[in-house]
């Protein structure tokens, strides 16, 4: 009798246990499409470049030419930084598969070829933008970033926001930790895209955090994390 009480015990404990477990998973991203949505051009998985190559002649650039981005171009950095490889899989590794970070695409007047300026959400599962305000915010975004004016002499600027609760309801604390090494992969990842497409950008870490969520109207849950200027070295 006593063992019997031991074992449905332990039971007791376990089906506790994975109870709390199921409770504690963070909850799929809602990428569900909208009729706002642009469509981007497809991903190309072959380029010109090496990794190798890439890796070599990766260098900050802070100066820009006065030339717009092709749209193609747009889709690949954001797919690069953020895009499905297969199945709900991304191109940068995340904690647990708790994806906490989010791409804007800060768009300058005639920044990008076909894609009028505004502040735009990047959406992963559709590989598609949002629309969050219309304009030209540059200056502003560089106003934040301490007065950088690379940032608004660059045609676009992308921005990685994240949610921290979304890997510390997981990892507790220790989840912070792993939002900043993410946010490490996907700037990286954005980098070598950008030498391979014989683009030019910086991360940029130096801003005021508020002013920066303001200016890009960030859910209250959502930090800025990185600023990454893209453009034609100048």
């Amino acid at each position: 009798m006593g063992e019997l009480k031991i074992i449905s015990m332990k039971l007791y404990i376990l089906v506790f246990l994975f109870l709390c477990l199921c409770i504690n998973q963070p909850q799929p991203v809602e990428d569900v499409k909208t009729e706002s949505e642009i469509d981007l051009p497809p991903p190309q998985f072959k380029g010109d470049m090496s990794v190798e190559e890439a890796i070599r002649m990766r260098r900050s650039i802070r100066d820009y030419q006065d030339k717009s981005l092709s749209v193609e171009h747009v889709s690949q950095l954001l797919w690069a930084g953020q895009g499905i490889t297969e199945g709900f899989k991304r191109a940068a590794p995340s904690a647990g598969a708790t994806y906490p970070l989010t791409l804007y695409l800060v768009v300058g007047e005639q920044g990008v070829e076909g894609l009028a300026s505004g502040i735009y959400q990047y959406v992963p599962k559709t590989h598609s933008l949002v629309l969050v305000k219309p304009g030209d915010f540059r200056q502003r975004v560089a106003a934040a970033c301490l007065g950088q004016s690379f940032i608004q002499e660059a045609p676009v600027n992308i921005v990685i926001a994240a949610e921290y609760e979304r890997t510390t309801v997981r990892y507790g604390e220790r989840g912070e930790r792993y939002v900043h090494m993410e946010a490490g992969h996907v700037g990286e990842n954005i980098y070598l895209q950008a030498v391979a497409l014989g683009l030019g950008t910086v991360v940029v870490g130096a801003f005021l955090d508020v002013d920066l969520q303001q200016v890009l109207d960030l859910p209250e849950e959502e930090v800025p994390l990185y600023v990454m200027p893209v453009g034609y070295p100048g």
